[in-house]
């Protein structure tokens, strides 16, 4: 079983995916600090308030952060427009070509097909 695990962990899959954590967690960390130190205080300046997060209403003895929540999707805006444009620009430089059938092999399969079209047209004659 410890070997199996073994085996498990030394796939390249992953420790690139651990690797993938690692960093996403480093980025949504600077997607946040971006986030409250710059954009918020420029949201700020149009609606007159300087922090977001502490914008909130409360209804009785319920309090609704919505500020908070704004920030939270201006945080998930940012990291889908960035990981957008990384898979871009990953395609780009990554490019795949598309290995081309080779024409023996699509000219054997196709032969085959004929003969045996011919054959149940003969068959079907017959």
């Amino acid at each position: 079983m410890i070997k199996e695990f073994k085996e498990f962990i030394a796939r390249g899959n992953v420790i690139d995916l651990a690797v993938g954590v690692i960093i996403g967690s480093a980025f949504t960390a600077i997607v946040k600090s971006l986030t409250d130190n710059l954009i918020n205080p420029l949201i700020g300046i149009f609606l007159g308030k300087i922090d977001l997060s502490n914008m909130k209403v409360s209804i009785g003895d319920a309090t609704f952060k919505y500020g908070a929540f704004l920030n939270a999707v201006i945080n998930f805006f940012i990291v889908a427009i960035v990981v957008f444009l990384l898979v871009k620009i990953i395609n780009k430089v990554v490019r795949n070509e598309p290995e081309e059938p080779e024409d023996e092999a699509v000219e054997a399969s196709e032969q085959y097909l004929e003969e045996i079209r011919d054959l149940l047209k003969e068959q079907a004659k017959k």
